[in-house]
Protein backbone atom coordinates (compact mmCIF):
# COMPACT_ATOMS: atom_id res chain seq x y z
CA UNK A 1 0.00 0.00 0.00
CA UNK A 2 3.07 2.12 0.99
CA UNK A 3 4.66 1.68 -2.01
CA UNK A 4 1.73 2.31 -4.47
CA UNK A 5 1.09 5.38 -2.66
CA UNK A 6 4.46 6.08 -3.38
CA UNK A 7 4.26 5.50 -7.19
CA UNK A 8 1.39 7.75 -7.43
CA UNK A 9 2.77 10.48 -5.95
CA UNK A 10 6.10 10.29 -7.73
CA UNK A 11 4.01 10.52 -11.00
CA UNK A 12 1.42 12.54 -9.89
CA UNK A 13 4.83 15.16 -9.51
CA UNK A 14 6.24 13.98 -13.06
CA UNK A 15 2.39 14.38 -14.68
CA UNK A 16 3.23 17.95 -16.39
CA UNK A 17 6.74 16.88 -18.14
CA UNK A 18 4.59 13.51 -19.21
CA UNK A 19 2.09 15.71 -21.04
CA UNK A 20 5.08 17.77 -22.49
CA UNK A 21 6.60 14.60 -23.79
CA UNK A 22 3.54 13.18 -25.18
CA UNK A 23 2.87 16.48 -26.66
CA UNK A 24 6.09 16.08 -28.69
CA UNK A 25 5.74 12.60 -30.11
CA UNK A 26 2.17 13.36 -31.00
CA UNK A 27 3.32 15.95 -33.14
CA UNK A 28 6.39 14.20 -33.98
CA UNK A 29 4.14 11.05 -35.20
CA UNK A 30 1.67 13.90 -36.96
CA UNK A 31 4.06 15.13 -39.20
CA UNK A 32 4.97 11.49 -40.71
CA UNK A 33 1.30 10.24 -40.77
CA UNK A 34 0.75 13.54 -42.88
CA UNK A 35 4.10 12.81 -44.74
CA UNK A 36 5.15 16.21 -43.97
CA UNK A 37 8.01 14.06 -42.82
CA UNK A 38 10.16 11.56 -45.05
CA UNK A 39 9.41 7.71 -44.62
CA UNK A 40 11.04 5.40 -47.22
CA UNK A 41 9.44 2.39 -48.72
CA UNK A 42 11.47 -0.42 -50.43
CA UNK A 43 10.43 -3.24 -52.37
CA UNK A 44 12.31 -6.04 -50.04
CA UNK A 45 10.06 -6.91 -47.05
CA UNK A 46 10.76 -5.12 -44.08
CA UNK A 47 9.54 -6.50 -40.67
CA UNK A 48 9.39 -4.10 -37.36
CA UNK A 49 9.58 -6.10 -34.32
CA UNK A 50 9.72 -3.12 -31.56
CA UNK A 51 7.71 -1.95 -28.66
CA UNK A 52 5.99 1.37 -27.23
CA UNK A 53 8.00 0.84 -23.74
CA UNK A 54 11.59 1.61 -22.99
CA UNK A 55 13.38 -1.93 -21.55
CA UNK A 56 13.53 -5.41 -22.44
CA UNK A 57 10.45 -6.84 -23.73
CA UNK A 58 12.12 -9.81 -25.35
CA UNK A 59 13.09 -8.20 -28.68
CA UNK A 60 15.92 -10.17 -28.91
CA UNK A 61 14.29 -13.89 -29.21
CA UNK A 62 11.61 -12.89 -30.79
CA UNK A 63 14.26 -11.62 -33.71
CA UNK A 64 15.84 -15.22 -33.29
CA UNK A 65 12.43 -16.59 -33.44
CA UNK A 66 12.50 -15.02 -36.87
CA UNK A 67 15.44 -16.37 -37.75
CA UNK A 68 15.22 -19.74 -37.12
CA UNK A 69 11.48 -19.62 -39.00
CA UNK A 70 12.41 -18.28 -42.07
CA UNK A 71 16.16 -20.07 -42.28
CA UNK A 72 13.23 -23.50 -41.89
CA UNK A 73 11.57 -22.06 -44.79
CA UNK A 74 14.51 -21.58 -47.44
CA UNK A 75 14.56 -17.15 -46.88
CA UNK A 76 17.63 -15.79 -47.13
CA UNK A 77 17.51 -12.73 -44.27
CA UNK A 78 19.08 -10.19 -42.85
CA UNK A 79 18.83 -8.41 -39.36
CA UNK A 80 19.27 -4.38 -39.24
CA UNK A 81 19.34 -2.34 -35.29
CA UNK A 82 20.85 0.34 -34.19
CA UNK A 83 23.48 -1.29 -32.18
CA UNK A 84 22.89 0.42 -28.81
CA UNK A 85 25.95 0.79 -26.68
CA UNK A 86 28.26 -0.01 -29.69
CA UNK A 87 31.71 2.46 -29.53
CA UNK A 88 31.42 2.42 -33.66
CA UNK A 89 29.54 4.38 -35.73
CA UNK A 90 27.65 3.74 -39.20
CA UNK A 91 27.30 0.96 -40.81
CA UNK A 92 28.68 -1.97 -39.99
CA UNK A 93 28.30 -5.54 -41.35
CA UNK A 94 28.95 -7.68 -38.67
CA UNK A 95 32.64 -10.36 -39.21
CA UNK A 96 34.58 -12.48 -36.98
CA UNK A 97 36.63 -9.67 -36.45
CA UNK A 98 33.82 -7.85 -34.07
CA UNK A 99 32.99 -7.75 -30.30
CA UNK A 100 30.11 -6.71 -28.77
CA UNK A 101 31.82 -3.32 -28.32
CA UNK A 102 31.92 -3.04 -31.99
CA UNK A 103 28.53 -3.84 -32.60
CA UNK A 104 26.45 -3.88 -29.76
CA UNK A 105 25.79 -7.36 -27.30
CA UNK A 106 22.11 -8.02 -28.72
CA UNK A 107 23.63 -7.89 -32.50
CA UNK A 108 26.84 -10.04 -31.71
CA UNK A 109 24.58 -12.29 -30.05
CA UNK A 110 22.70 -13.09 -33.08
CA UNK A 111 25.82 -13.28 -34.98
CA UNK A 112 27.25 -15.49 -32.94
CA UNK A 113 24.69 -18.19 -33.20
CA UNK A 114 23.07 -17.49 -36.53
CA UNK A 115 25.93 -16.03 -38.52
CA UNK A 116 25.72 -19.03 -40.83
CA UNK A 117 21.81 -18.22 -41.59
CA UNK A 118 21.31 -14.21 -41.55
CA UNK A 119 23.25 -11.04 -42.85
CA UNK A 120 23.85 -9.07 -39.30
CA UNK A 121 24.26 -5.46 -39.53
CA UNK A 122 24.41 -2.04 -37.55
CA UNK A 123 23.44 1.23 -38.75
CA UNK A 124 21.68 4.27 -36.79
CA UNK A 125 20.72 5.28 -40.12
CA UNK A 126 17.89 2.72 -41.38
CA UNK A 127 16.99 4.19 -44.41
CA UNK A 128 20.39 4.45 -46.03
CA UNK A 129 21.33 0.61 -44.02
CA UNK A 130 18.40 -0.88 -46.50
CA UNK A 131 19.49 0.04 -49.73
CA UNK A 132 23.08 -1.02 -48.74
CA UNK A 133 22.05 -4.55 -47.81
CA UNK A 134 19.94 -4.78 -51.37
CA UNK A 135 23.27 -3.83 -52.92
CA UNK A 136 25.46 -6.40 -51.22
CA UNK A 137 23.50 -8.81 -50.86
CA UNK A 138 21.08 -9.01 -53.95
CA UNK A 139 19.77 -12.37 -52.84
CA UNK A 140 18.56 -11.43 -49.63
CA UNK A 141 13.86 -11.95 -49.05
CA UNK A 142 13.73 -10.20 -45.97
CA UNK A 143 15.12 -8.28 -43.49
CA UNK A 144 14.62 -8.08 -39.73
CA UNK A 145 14.56 -4.88 -38.24
CA UNK A 146 15.17 -4.72 -34.58
CA UNK A 147 13.79 -2.11 -32.18
CA UNK A 148 12.37 -0.06 -35.08
CA UNK A 149 8.88 0.67 -33.81
CA UNK A 150 9.71 4.57 -33.17
CA UNK A 151 12.28 4.89 -36.20
CA UNK A 152 9.85 6.12 -38.61
CA UNK A 153 12.14 6.93 -41.42
CA UNK A 154 12.10 3.61 -42.88
CA UNK A 155 8.17 1.96 -43.45
CA UNK A 156 8.08 -1.33 -42.47
CA UNK A 157 5.32 -3.87 -44.25
CA UNK A 158 5.04 -5.94 -41.01
CA UNK A 159 5.25 -4.49 -37.31
CA UNK A 160 4.89 -5.82 -34.81
CA UNK A 161 5.10 -4.98 -30.82
CA UNK A 162 5.75 -6.51 -27.76
CA UNK A 163 4.40 -5.87 -24.82
CA UNK A 164 5.09 -7.41 -21.49
CA UNK A 165 2.63 -9.21 -19.58
CA UNK A 166 3.59 -7.65 -16.26
CA UNK A 167 3.22 -4.34 -17.52
CA UNK A 168 1.35 -3.86 -20.36
CA UNK A 169 0.98 -0.57 -22.36
CA UNK A 170 -2.43 -0.10 -21.49
CA UNK A 171 -1.63 -0.10 -18.13
CA UNK A 172 1.84 1.83 -18.28
CA UNK A 173 2.19 5.91 -18.84
CA UNK A 174 4.01 8.06 -21.03
CA UNK A 175 8.23 8.79 -19.58
CA UNK A 176 8.75 10.08 -17.72
CA UNK A 177 5.44 9.63 -15.44
CA UNK A 178 5.83 5.83 -16.96
CA UNK A 179 8.06 3.58 -19.75
CA UNK A 180 6.23 4.49 -22.41
CA UNK A 181 8.16 6.01 -24.98
CA UNK A 182 4.80 7.31 -26.92
CA UNK A 183 1.03 7.11 -26.45
CA UNK A 184 -1.32 4.30 -26.09
CA UNK A 185 -2.45 5.03 -29.52
CA UNK A 186 0.97 4.56 -31.38
CA UNK A 187 -0.39 1.16 -31.33
CA UNK A 188 -2.72 1.88 -34.01
CA UNK A 189 0.49 1.30 -36.41
CA UNK A 190 1.09 -1.92 -35.41
CA UNK A 191 0.04 -4.96 -37.82
CA UNK A 192 -0.23 -7.16 -34.14
CA UNK A 193 0.66 -7.41 -30.83
CA UNK A 194 2.59 -9.87 -29.25
CA UNK A 195 2.37 -10.52 -25.11
CA UNK A 196 5.62 -11.63 -23.71
CA UNK A 197 7.24 -13.17 -20.36
CA UNK A 198 3.05 -14.57 -19.83
CA UNK A 199 3.27 -17.65 -17.03
CA UNK A 200 3.52 -20.48 -19.20
CA UNK A 201 0.04 -22.35 -18.07
CA UNK A 202 -1.71 -18.60 -18.56
CA UNK A 203 -5.08 -19.22 -18.57
CA UNK A 204 -7.65 -18.80 -21.35
CA UNK A 205 -9.86 -16.50 -19.47
CA UNK A 206 -6.70 -14.43 -18.24
CA UNK A 207 -5.86 -14.29 -21.99
CA UNK A 208 -9.07 -13.13 -23.29
CA UNK A 209 -9.76 -10.54 -21.29
CA UNK A 210 -5.85 -8.95 -21.92
CA UNK A 211 -7.04 -9.13 -25.71
CA UNK A 212 -9.94 -7.04 -25.14
CA UNK A 213 -7.71 -4.40 -23.12
CA UNK A 214 -5.41 -4.78 -26.28
CA UNK A 215 -7.93 -4.44 -29.13
CA UNK A 216 -9.77 -1.13 -26.97
CA UNK A 217 -6.89 0.80 -28.96
CA UNK A 218 -6.63 -1.38 -32.00
CA UNK A 219 -8.22 -4.54 -33.65
CA UNK A 220 -5.16 -6.26 -34.30
CA UNK A 221 -4.08 -10.37 -33.61
CA UNK A 222 -2.87 -10.83 -30.23
CA UNK A 223 -0.74 -13.36 -29.31
CA UNK A 224 0.65 -14.85 -26.13
CA UNK A 225 3.86 -15.85 -25.48
CA UNK A 226 6.91 -17.18 -22.51
CA UNK A 227 9.84 -17.98 -22.09
CA UNK A 228 11.34 -21.34 -22.37
CA UNK A 229 14.90 -21.89 -20.12
CA UNK A 230 17.46 -24.30 -21.85
CA UNK A 231 19.93 -26.39 -20.14
CA UNK A 232 22.81 -24.47 -18.62
CA UNK A 233 26.01 -24.22 -21.02
CA UNK A 234 29.91 -24.26 -20.08
CA UNK A 235 31.53 -21.63 -22.04
CA UNK A 236 34.06 -24.12 -23.08
CA UNK A 237 31.76 -26.44 -24.38
CA UNK A 238 32.92 -29.02 -22.61
CA UNK A 239 33.10 -28.75 -18.63
CA UNK A 240 30.19 -30.49 -16.77
CA UNK A 241 27.70 -28.80 -14.44
CA UNK A 242 29.79 -29.04 -10.95
CA UNK A 243 27.77 -27.21 -8.68
CA UNK A 244 24.43 -26.63 -6.74
CA UNK A 245 25.40 -23.26 -5.83
CA UNK A 246 24.92 -20.39 -7.91
CA UNK A 247 26.22 -16.67 -8.72
CA UNK A 248 23.96 -15.06 -11.15
CA UNK A 249 25.13 -12.17 -13.35
CA UNK A 250 23.55 -10.39 -15.72
CA UNK A 251 22.62 -6.88 -17.54
CA UNK A 252 18.90 -6.75 -18.13
CA UNK A 253 16.48 -4.14 -18.48
CA UNK A 254 14.23 -6.77 -16.13
CA UNK A 255 15.99 -9.35 -14.69
CA UNK A 256 12.93 -10.50 -12.16
CA UNK A 257 12.00 -13.42 -14.28
CA UNK A 258 15.83 -14.58 -14.61
CA UNK A 259 16.19 -14.47 -11.11
CA UNK A 260 12.96 -16.24 -10.40
CA UNK A 261 13.68 -19.07 -12.53
CA UNK A 262 17.71 -19.14 -11.47
CA UNK A 263 16.59 -19.30 -7.87
CA UNK A 264 13.79 -22.44 -8.45
CA UNK A 265 16.22 -24.02 -10.12
CA UNK A 266 19.54 -24.04 -7.89
CA UNK A 267 20.66 -22.67 -4.85
CA UNK A 268 21.17 -18.64 -5.20
CA UNK A 269 24.15 -16.89 -3.39
CA UNK A 270 23.86 -13.77 -4.92
CA UNK A 271 22.94 -11.96 -7.90
CA UNK A 272 25.22 -8.96 -9.54
CA UNK A 273 22.66 -6.96 -11.19
CA UNK A 274 23.93 -4.83 -13.83
CA UNK A 275 22.19 -2.31 -15.93
CA UNK A 276 21.18 -2.94 -19.57
CA UNK A 277 23.71 -3.30 -22.05
CA UNK A 278 26.48 -3.03 -19.43
CA UNK A 279 30.10 -3.38 -20.58
CA UNK A 280 31.98 -5.23 -18.18
CA UNK A 281 35.09 -3.84 -16.88
CA UNK A 282 38.51 -6.05 -15.12
CA UNK A 283 37.34 -4.26 -11.79
CA UNK A 284 33.55 -5.73 -12.26
CA UNK A 285 34.83 -9.62 -12.92
CA UNK A 286 37.27 -9.48 -10.34
CA UNK A 287 34.58 -8.66 -8.02
CA UNK A 288 32.49 -11.13 -9.56
CA UNK A 289 35.04 -14.18 -9.47
CA UNK A 290 36.00 -13.32 -6.01
CA UNK A 291 32.90 -13.94 -4.81
CA UNK A 292 32.63 -16.95 -7.01
CA UNK A 293 35.69 -18.09 -5.40
CA UNK A 294 34.33 -17.74 -1.59
CA UNK A 295 30.94 -18.92 -1.94
CA UNK A 296 32.11 -22.32 -4.41
CA UNK A 297 29.63 -21.20 -6.68
CA UNK A 298 29.18 -21.19 -10.09
CA UNK A 299 28.92 -18.62 -12.16
CA UNK A 300 26.07 -17.99 -14.56
CA UNK A 301 24.84 -15.47 -17.03
CA UNK A 302 22.41 -14.97 -19.71
CA UNK A 303 23.57 -15.53 -24.02
CA UNK A 304 23.85 -11.71 -24.30
CA UNK A 305 26.32 -11.54 -21.79
CA UNK A 306 28.12 -14.16 -22.44
CA UNK A 307 30.61 -12.63 -25.17
CA UNK A 308 31.32 -9.94 -22.75
CA UNK A 309 32.39 -11.75 -19.68
CA UNK A 310 34.53 -14.61 -22.06
CA UNK A 311 36.32 -11.57 -23.39
CA UNK A 312 37.42 -10.91 -19.28
CA UNK A 313 37.94 -14.22 -18.16
CA UNK A 314 41.08 -16.79 -18.39
CA UNK A 315 41.38 -20.15 -19.85
CA UNK A 316 40.85 -21.53 -16.20
CA UNK A 317 37.70 -19.05 -15.04
CA UNK A 318 36.20 -19.91 -17.96
CA UNK A 319 35.92 -22.80 -16.98
CA UNK A 320 33.50 -21.96 -14.12
CA UNK A 321 31.62 -19.74 -16.50
CA UNK A 322 28.16 -20.91 -17.72
CA UNK A 323 24.87 -19.41 -19.84
CA UNK A 324 21.29 -19.72 -20.03
CA UNK A 325 19.53 -20.35 -23.36
CA UNK A 326 16.42 -19.21 -23.92
CA UNK A 327 14.26 -19.31 -26.42
CA UNK A 328 10.33 -17.77 -26.79
CA UNK A 329 7.49 -20.52 -26.83
CA UNK A 330 3.77 -19.44 -28.28
CA UNK A 331 0.87 -20.17 -25.65
CA UNK A 332 -1.50 -19.74 -28.43
CA UNK A 333 -1.65 -19.00 -31.89
CA UNK A 334 1.99 -20.11 -33.06
CA UNK A 335 0.89 -21.44 -36.43
CA UNK A 336 -1.14 -18.33 -37.03
CA UNK A 337 1.44 -16.45 -36.29
CA UNK A 338 4.20 -18.05 -38.59
CA UNK A 339 1.76 -17.98 -41.67
CA UNK A 340 0.97 -14.28 -40.85
CA UNK A 341 5.07 -13.75 -41.40
CA UNK A 342 5.38 -16.03 -44.30
CA UNK A 343 2.85 -15.18 -45.77
CA UNK A 344 3.65 -11.46 -45.77
CA UNK A 345 7.49 -12.40 -47.01
CA UNK A 346 6.14 -14.64 -49.95
CA UNK A 347 3.62 -12.33 -50.97
CA UNK A 348 5.18 -9.31 -50.93
CA UNK A 349 8.18 -11.40 -53.23
CA UNK A 350 5.81 -11.91 -55.29
CA UNK A 351 5.20 -8.12 -56.18
CA UNK A 352 8.93 -7.61 -57.00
Amino acid sequence: MIQQSYMFLVRLFLFPFAVLYDAITRFRNLLYDLKLKPSASFEIPLISVGNLAVGGTGKTPMVEHLIRLFEANGFAMGTLSRGYGRKTKGMRLANHSDTAETIGDEPYQLFDKYHQHAVVSVCEERAYAIPFLVDQFPDLKVVIMDDAFQHRTVKAGLSMVLTEYGNPFYQDFVMPAGKLRESRAGIERADMVIVTKCPPHMDEEEMIKMEHAIRYYEDRPVFFTTIRYGEAIAFDGITAWKSAKVLLVSGLANAAPLKEYVSEQYELVHHFDFPDHHLYTNKDWLKINEMAEQQHAVILTTEKDRAKLRALAGEEESKNLFYLPIEIVFIKGGTDFDSIVLDYVKNAESFV
